[in-house]
């Protein structure tokens, strides 16, 4: 069978190629935002900040699902590549099911330790009950997420990036549907607002399983066969991804406590919607960066040098430039997109719309530290890639966070993420040039 990574590509065909990806990622941002709107607006601030003090658990379950889906990409786009398609199924189907197995663990554990848990991450009287509420439906089913993640990813391996695009379409737009029903209708608040987004994992995850059921694509399920040195290697491939989600599930931690100390409830919902506005600009870089990865994985394994070298020239341009109309873009629009989760006679606007046009300046950095990473992942290199997603969040940011707010009061907190994010350029360059005549990229 013919996969679409094989084939040679121009700028256009490329952008083609790696934008279902990206309205993908892009739309599950977006109807993880609508969940914050339709709760901010129908349930309030302080189930918005609920969410938020929950939202850790979420980021270590995204960043599994993250971890194995670009991980094993990477090993099995290569093993493409390089022609050994039976070894490329076996280890799909291993990935799946390891997969499947490690998220169910985690969620469990999760859902029966949902009160301490909650309490550790920063809940107060307040906002604890919301927090049970909220965890308890989200972590009951998340493994089918972890699902849906892993094939995000998979599916362009696969040659068929359109198919998980419409997959992820169709979930946001259930999870909007049942939002609305839920939360607006039914009155079940921030339950409603779980058991929404628990509508959107079902209808995006589990087509997916029945699909790669039968070999309809070059890639499909056969009997799975145990190799941990593909487990190993996909997680240490992976690795890169994980580390970002676990920052992020420190930074939002360390946000959050900070926030409680100097602005208590009113501080997370800011803080919550401006992490937002973070996740939907990620989410387009991630997207572009995970549509492309394959493609390098198989130009790699092929060693085909001339690609690799066009590839990485178009992908830095598009880089480049979308940054900085990212950043104009975000910059102008922070006054309506606030205005969308909290009406601006509240506190919660004007503390948020302060820490945005601080905040918004890290939009200028953060896409060429999201590619350099994925971009040594799709290369095989996890050491890399680790070393600048560590760097750029457990260090960096969360040095930021414990640092700067000593010194410059609440603007401290804002500035953590735009100073990491600049710092961090300066590795990935270092890391780009140092490598590049080994890879021969440039």
């Amino acid at each position: 069978m013919q996969n679409d990574i094989s084939k040679e590509f121009t700028l256009l065909s490329l952008i083609k190629f790696t934008l279902p990806t990206i309205i993908m990622l892009v739309f599950v941002a977006t109807y993880t935002i609508v969940d914050g709107i339709f709760v901010s607006r129908f349930v309030g601030t302080t189930a918005l900040s609920a969410i938020n003090i929950v939202f850790p658990l979420i980021n270590i379950l995204i960043g599994l699902g993250i971890m194995l889906g670009t991980g094993g990409s990477a090993i099995i786009g290569r093993k493409l590549g390089e022609g050994k398609e039976a070894e490329a199924r076996s280890a799909f189907t291993l990935i799946i099911t390891f997969g499947i197995i490690v998220s169910l663990v985690i969620s469990v554990l999760c859902f029966l330790f949902i009160r301490p848990l909650s309490l550790f991450l920063g809940a107060d009287e307040n906002l604890l009950p919301y927090c049970m509420e909220y965890g308890r439906v989200m972590m009951a089913f998340y493994t089918i997420s972890v699902i849906q993640t892993m094939f995000q990813t998979l599916f362009i391996t696969a040659g068929k990036p359109n198919l998980g695009l419409w997959l992820n379409v169709a979930a946001g737009l259930s999870n909007i549907l049942f939002d609305y029903i839920f939360i607006v209708r039914m009155d079940m608040g921030i339950a409603g607002a779980a058991w929404g987004t628990v509508s959107g994992f079902i209808i995006g995850g589990i087509p997916a399983l029945f699909y790669f059921a039968k070999p309809r694509t070059v890639l499909y399920f056969v009997k799975p066969k145990w190799n941990g040195k593909i487990i190993a290697h996909t997680m240490l491939n992976g690795s890169s991804e994980m580390v970002t989600s676990a920052a992020m599930a420190v930074t939002t931690f360390l946000f959050n406590l900070a926030m409680m100390e100097l602005l208590k409830e009113d501080g997370v919902a800011a803080i919550t919607i401006v992490l937002y506005a973070q996740f939907l600009f990620s989410s387009a870089y991630l997207g572009f960066a995970s549509g492309a990865a394959p493609v390098f994985s198989y130009n790699y394994g092929n060693r085909n040098i001339p690609q690799l070298k066009r590839l990485f020239k178009m992908c830095l341009g598009i880089i480049l430039i979308s940054s900085v109309v990212c950043f104009g873009f975000s910059y102008l629009m922070a006054v309506p997109t606030i205005a969308i989760f909290t009406p601006q006679e509240s506190n919660t606007y004007a503390i948020t719309l302060y820490g945005y046009k601080i905040f918004v300046w890290n939009f200028l950095f953060a896409g060429i530290n999201i590619f350099a990473s994925s971009f040594f992942t799709a290369l095989s290199n996890g050491k890399v890639s680790a070393m600048i997603s560590f760097l750029r969040t457990f260090v960096f940011v969360t040095g930021s966070i414990l640092i700067l707010p000593r010194f410059l009061g609440i603007d401290g907190i804002w500035l953590a993420i735009p100073v990491a994010e600049a710092i961090t350029v300066l590795i990935a360059v270092f890391f780009l040039t140092v490598n590049r005549k080994y890879y021969h990229y440039f």
